[in-house]
């Protein structure tokens, strides 16, 4: 009976992956290295696979570590991927690394995240985005977009904050689509109750928008750039992003480089504080 079970879910679960994933029985056998003919049987639940097959079919549906649990949970298998805390010992190499990164990155802002913009650790520069923002959102867990778009955070400094807006939440719209998700789905409803209504000019580049930030020396120009761990086999640690803040033009660069001379000689940021 439990094999029963464990194998309609396990075939249900593959049938909506592939479905999400736009992918036909052929080509999904073709990237899992199988038969169209064996994939067919397990999606009907007429056999059951070994722990080895679940993570090639998860691996050719380009699922996240977690989901790749997720799956072997439903076929009736343990987890195969970790899931360090962030004061794990396993992890002090890579908390070192980035607290490293960060400092190195000054006089830029740059902020480590996990899924949905929950801040892990900030260098000292991040302080030029937080100035002004309400108190309620620093206050432990911080959600980076939240600050972003929230009208008592970042936004009224924001020059194009229409544009800059959907630039971010059509990122999230992506993963929603790729791995949709409830609690998702309704952060990007809060977050599009804060956006202005947009209409983009001719001008206008929706995968490479700059932040126009209001300062009190003028405005700053910032583009990002996100670094992912793509070969980690811990789920904590697959699903951090680097967030790197840089100048767009050298009338930025100038004031944020003077802006770090002019304050105190900032420390390496505190080591990356464990939420989970």
């Amino acid at each position: 009976m439990t094999s029963t079970l464990s194998g309609g879910r396990f075939a249900a679960e593959l049938r909506l992956w592939r479905n999400r994933r736009r992918l036909s029985q052929l080509e999904l056998a073709t990237a899992a290295g199988t038969t169209q003919r064996h994939l067919s049987f397990l999606e009907q639940g007429r056999s059951r696979p070994g722990p080895a097959m679940v993570v090639r079919l998860a691996e050719a549906l380009r699922l996240s570590l977690r989901e790749r649990n997720a799956l072997l949970h439903v076929a009736g298998f343990a987890p195969v991927y970790p899931e360090s805390g962030l004061g794990a010992a396993a992890l002090g190499p890579v908390r070192h690394a980035l607290d490293t990164i960060l400092h190195g990155h000054l006089p830029y802002p740059a902020v480590v995240v996990r899924p949905y913009g929950e801040l892990v650790a900030a260098n000292p520069a991040f302080d030029v985005l937080t100035a002004g923002a309400d108190e309620s959102l620093l206050v432990p867990p911080v959600n980076v977009v939240r600050l972003a778009l929230h009208p008592r955070g970042m936004a009224p400094r924001v020059a194009n904050l229409a544009d800059w807006g959907r630039h971010i939440t059509g990122g999230l719209r992506d993963l929603l689509r790729r791995s949709p998700d409830p609690a998702l789905a309704a952060f990007l409803a809060e977050l599009d109750g804060y956006l202005p209504d947009a209409s983009p000019g001719p001008e206008y580049l929706g995968f490479a928008v700059p932040l126009r930030l209001r300062v009190a020396a003028g405005e700053l120009r910032l583009i990002t750039t996100l670094t992912s761990f793509a070969t980690a086999v811990d789920v904590t640690l697959s699903e951090l992003r680097l967030e790197a803040f840089l100048p767009a033009d050298e009338a930025t660069a100038e004031s944020l480089r003077r802006r770090y001379a002019d304050g105190p000689d900032p420390a390496p940021p505190a080591a990356t504080r464990d939420t989970g």
